[in-house]
């Protein structure tokens, strides 16, 4: 893999540009704790993202949809009840979306901070994902840039609240606390 250059303090060391989402090396994951034992582990199968550079930090922007009912967490009957008014009423809200605010970091042109706000269920919330950017490399005949990215959403904060029930201590049915992680490949704009 192309390391990154290290990053100045307002530009990134990709081209200017729209870069796509490379679908087939992208993935969006999380999980959720069920009774306080275990992990529930999920993926979303259909989803897109964009990064649109600019000639600063300040003129980045990222935009990304899921397609909820394209739930994954390996059980069927779950993902089904997963999809409705209990959870993510697919029917009414069937994307939940990102749109980003800003961009700071990079001092190492590997780490960086991307704030924005999501929508869930009709809701929208500011979040802040914790960026690493992991380079380039030439693919074929086109250039990508791979990052990875984490962050963390109260679903209550977003009206889905079934399960959130006490067991005793600090346990709960379902965890109101959701981790989700970005495994991301952008694709180099074509020159004009």
């Amino acid at each position: 893999m192309t390391s990154a250059s290290p990053a100045q303090t307002n530009t990134l060391p990709l081209a200017a540009g729209r870069w796509t989402l490379d679908p087939a090396h992208s993935a969006v994951v999380f999980s959720i704790r069920h009774l306080g034992l275990s992990k529930v582990r999920g993926r979303f199968e259909s989803f897109d993202a964009t990064l649109d550079v600019g000639a600063t930090v300040e003129d980045t922007r990222v935009e990304a949809s899921v397609q909820m009912a394209s739930v994954n967490t390996n059980d069927p009957a779950r993902d089904g009840h997963l999809r409705t008014t209990d959870f993510f009423d697919v029917d009414k809200h069937p994307t939940m979306r990102f749109v980003s605010t800003g961009l700071s970091g990079g001092d190492d042109g590997v780490s960086w901070e991307l704030a924005g706000e999501m929508t869930i269920n009709g809701v929208t919330k500011p979040v802040v994902l914790e960026v690493e950017f992991h380079g380039t490399e030439k693919h074929r005949e086109d250039v990508h840039a791979g990052f990875s990215a984490t962050g963390e959403i109260r679903r209550s904060e977003f009206g889905i609240d079934f399960g959130i029930l006490p067991l005793g201590g600090d346990k709960l049915a379902l965890a109101d606390r959701v981790p989700f992680e970005l495994d991301l490949q952008f694709v180099e704009p074509k020159a004009s």
